[in-house]
């Protein structure tokens, strides 16, 4: 798995090393980055009661910085982003990964798999509540700069909010160039504010010393747990280090971290401590006093330009993670667009879209401040990142073979810390909290069931289907019209005849000369190997099985693969190429193997669902679709 990554990083080796810290700056750090704006002043809220006195501040500090120590450089950094999936992280990768390595124990399989539809349906819950979050967080900045414009600052969060996802469709190639340059910029921001503070009451470096944090715990016993709730917002968008690391690879997220964004992050924090120590009055919005009167209207429109870059890289996960969910197969097919000519993980997917959009809309106008949200903040990311310490745990003990002795006990330390976050948080969810938590379990219930629904359909299909051979004698004893090009009947299933291929011998009574029965399997690998795409075996009488591999990252471009299989007698030229597909019309009924809800949602779903034209790129002109319908 080490080589892995290596393989990963050598990917991205022609582009220099500090352009390419710079980019993964900008993609990569936009969340976590942000988080100064709105951590301290949840902490020091009413809500939670800490007193802001010289001990509190200090505690409260010493428990962020540990926090971005334990869970972000050692989990993250160290052993997180070494469990890379050919390169690729993120939750759907990190369960196909532990999905393999728990293969020998089938029901630990299964908890394993459930494990990552649960962090991949937070996610997108995760993917609402940051966007509304740190554009409402910095647009209140100007409550500071401007009297009386306190009624402004949700209609201007939404505007910008609503061009963010209109602009979603064009791409953000071009955008994206900026994202860079505007968090270095950022993130030095955020150090000379934090250099500035301390300068004021250097005696807030005594934080660094986890005593206070301890401390903390120990004169506020009732509250220590509680607190982590509100300190978990500093540690929002971890999970996004993990997920974009197909982009960069693992090193140079890893120096971004520790030489500029660690650094900056700590300096401002104990900036904002600094400054509270001086001002008690300033938690109020920290963030924002801590600069000078000059420098407050430009900060805020600095602010809302890495909280538009910050969501903007939320977004993109969104789609990167949708597009991995349908290729694994727990997401009905959508029409995905890409955005970009030269990279391949800029995409567009509209439904995924509008649905974030529509969320951050009513998050927006449900909760009106980042305080009201912040208060329900939480559950869903520390959700995530606990679904990934279980995940794994199974791929450092099973599938890399660490000795118990050594992997025990680092995974037990990130389950306490995980747990306690997660604990921490779960109030929230009568708090406002149930918004992410629902929205996770509707997906969850979206993926279980067109998975399950998937599986039910292919078994329904099986109980009519006839094997292969059977069907090829008959062919032999009873030779059909056989017509001149080449049919390609696509199937789920390697061993049995299509359906199309039974229903077009039924109503059309021919056949062409070469059959082709072609069945697409998903590896639980991103990408796999031109050269490896294919399986061809000739089973005469002009039949032919193939089998084309595509990755979970791969885009299943099947005319494209069907070019590469050299094998004589076979003929895949376009105008003597024609596609036979089964379409099904499930029909709810009362037989056993699903709840009739689900059945009722997963006919909805299959009904919706993009076709299988459009996904494998299949040419319009070229194509047959049979029908036929299925109870279940």
């Amino acid at each position: 798995m080490v080589q892995a990554s290596e393989q990963a990083d050598s990917g991205h080796s022609a582009a220099k090393p500090l352009s390419l810290l710079v980019a993964a700056v900008g993609v990569v750090y936009g969340d976590i980055g942000t988080s100064p704006l709105y951590t301290l002043k949840e902490v020091f809220s009413s809500d939670y009661g800490v007193p802001v006195n010289h001990d509190g501040v200090l505690g409260i500090l010493a428990l962020i910085f540990w926090s971005l120590v334990w869970v972000v450089s050692i989990k993250y950094m160290v052993f997180i982003l070494r469990a890379d999936n050919q390169g690729e992280g993120g939750t759907m990768a990190l369960t196909a990964l532990a999905r393999r390595a728990s293969a020998p124990y089938p029901k630990l399989q299964a908890v394993m798999v459930v494990c990552g539809l649960i962090g991949a349906a937070l996610f997108y819950g995760d993917s609402m509540i940051t966007p509304a979050i740190s554009v409402l967080s910095a647009v209140e900045g100007m409550e500071l700069a401007f009297d009386g414009i306190d009624h402004w600052v949700v209609p201007i969060a939404l505007v910008v909010l609503v061009a963010l996802f209109l602009i979603q469709k064009h791409g953000t190639a071009r955008i994206g160039i900026l994202f860079g340059p505007v968090m270095v910029t950022w993130f030095l921001v955020l150090a000379a504010l934090g250099v500035h503070g301390i300068s004021q009451s250097p005696e807030v470096l005594k934080a660094i010393n986890p005593v206070w944090a301890v401390r903390f715990f120990i004169l506020h016993p009732g509250m220590g747990v509680a607190i982590l709730g509100a300190v978990v917002l500093a540690l929002t968008g971890a999970e996004a280090l993990y997920a974009d690391m197909g982009h960069f690879g693992r090193k140079p997220i890893a120096r971004a971290w520790f030489v500029l964004v660690l650094p900056a992050l700590v300096l401002n924090y104990f900036g904002q401590g600094a400054m509270l120590l001086q001002n008690p009055e300033a938690a109020r919005n920290p963030f924002y006093l801590l600069a000078p009167a000059w420098a407050l209207i430009p900060l805020v429109g600095l602010s809302t330009l890495a909280t538009v870059i910050a969501s903007q890289a939320v977004i993109s996960g969104a789609f990167s993670l949708t597009r991995q969910a349908i290729q694994l197969g727990y997401v009905p097919r959508m029409q995905i667009q890409h955005t970009s000519s030269h990279e391949q993980g800029q995409i567009y997917i509209g439904a995924v879209n509008w649905a974030l959009m529509v969320g951050v809309i009513l998050l927006v106008l449900g909760f009106e401040s980042s305080d009201a949200l912040a208060s329900a903040y939480g559950v869903a990311v520390t959700g995530t990142m606990l679904m990934t310490t279980l995940l794994v745990s199974s791929v450092m003990l099973l599938l890399w073979k660490w000795p118990p002795v050594l992997a025990v006990p680092v995974l037990l330390g990130f389950l306490l810390v995980d747990g306690l976050f997660f604990a921490a948080n779960v109030p929230k969810v009568v708090q406002g909290g149930a918004f992410p938590v629902l929205a996770g379990i509707a997906l969850f219930a979206l993926m279980t069931t067109w998975k399950r629904g998937k599986q039910i359909l292919v078994e329904r299909l099986d109980e009519g289907s006839l094997p292969l051979p059977l069907f090829i004698s008959s062919i032999r004893v009873q030779p059909p019209h056989r017509v001149e090009g080449t049919a390609v009947f696509l199937s789920a299933r390697a061993d049995a005849v299509p359906h199309a291929l039974l229903h077009n011998m039924l109503h059309n009574q021919v056949l062409h000369h070469q059959v082709v029965l072609l069945t697409v399997v998903t590896e639980d690998t991103p990408r796999v190997p031109a050269q490896q795409q294919f399986e061809v075996e000739a089973y005469g009488e002009g039949f032919y099985r193939v089998l084309l591999h595509f990755g979970f990252m791969d885009e299943p471009d099947v005319p494209g693969a069907l070019k590469l299989c050299h094998l004589e007698g076979l003929d895949f030229s376009p105008m003597r190429t024609t596609y036979f597909l089964s379409r099904e019309t499930v029909i709810p009924s009362r037989l056993v193997g699903m709840a009739r809800w689900r059945a009722m949602l997963f006919a909805f779903l299959l009904k919706n669902a993009n076709g299988t034209l459009r996904f494998f790129n299949l040419p319009l002109n070229r194509v047959i679709e049979l029908g036929t319908q299925v109870e279940i």
